[in-house]
């Protein structure tokens, strides 16, 4: 990639620098959105691998620059944040193709229901706009690349017996709204099912991944992600590192097979 130049400046974390941005050319620089509750924006314990930048994995960053990747990615709840599967996804996607440079736009809420994730809504404990942050930040950052999709890990909040009856139309319409506000047709969407551990004890959980698991017979070029066998942090709720990492890898395995249907 000797046509990416970088530009550093000490952050306050060893492995963060607030950059510029990689100098490709704009239909290089391919870009994701990681929206959902706190099992994308992650609540693993961060480890040398995860704190270990990657040339060509970058984030928009908190302040809208784009700097190297580093977890956490996710700042929705600074003194918890930790591990996602974002950062796993996007170094598996840097492999397909060295000529690319992957861009996450970290923008998912922790204890969000997908409610607030509309146009307006307000979520009052983050005191965030979830939808309306989200498409503010992902519009910034297609300035400079090409939205390639969107990684969905949410639901938990919703695993009740009045909000699970509504979620199918939910994410839906969730769907329709990003499509419509980002002005992309058929972008992609990956929802990730929520965790056998978390269903174990709000039975409810199930007919959330029912839902999600219907939405590539309802809605176009959409799929779900499965987080079978992974495990949980000690919670019961949010999943340990090495699972986030995990269930990055397996967005990564549905996005690429995105790409090859369209070849």
């Amino acid at each position: 990639m000797r046509n990416i130049v970088f530009l550093y400046i000490l952050f306050s974390s060893p492995t963060h620098f607030v950059v510029g941005q990689p100098t490709v050319a704009k239909k290089q620089f391919h870009l994701y959105l990681l929206a959902g509750q706190s099992n994308m924006a992650g609540r693993g314990v961060v480890e040398n691998e995860d704190k270990t930048t990657h040339p060509r994995v970058w984030m928009l960053n908190k302040s809208n620059q784009w700097e190297l990747a580093a977890e956490p990615l996710h700042f929705d709840k600074p003194t918890v944040a930790g591990v996602g599967p974002g950062f796993a996804f996007a170094k598996e996607m840097a492999k397909m193709d060295t000529n690319i440079v992957i861009g996450l736009i970290p923008c998912a809420v922790g204890g969000s229901p997908i409610g607030v994730w509309e146009p307006k809504k307000y979520y009052e404990p983050t005191k965030t706009h979830p939808y309306d942050d989200a498409i503010r930040r992902t519009k910034i950052a297609m300035k400079k690349g090409i939205l390639k999709g969107i990684l969905w890990q949410q639901g938990e909040s919703d695993s009740d017996s009045v909000k699970s009856g509504v979620y199918s139309t939910k994410l839906e319409l969730l769907v329709k709204n990003f499509r419509k506000s980002l002005k992309i047709k058929y972008l992609p969407f990956v929802a990730g099912l929520i965790a056998d551990f978390y269903i174990v004890n709000h039975p409810y959980a199930n007919t959330i991944n029912e839902a999600i698991e219907q939405l590539p017979n309802q809605t176009k070029h959409t799929a779900f992600v499965s987080s079978t066998a992974l495990k949980h942090k000690g919670d019961d709720t949010h999943f340990d590192s090495p699972s986030a990492r995990e269930l990055g890898k397996r967005y990564a395995a549905v996005f690429q097979a995105f790409y090859i249907k369209r070849k």
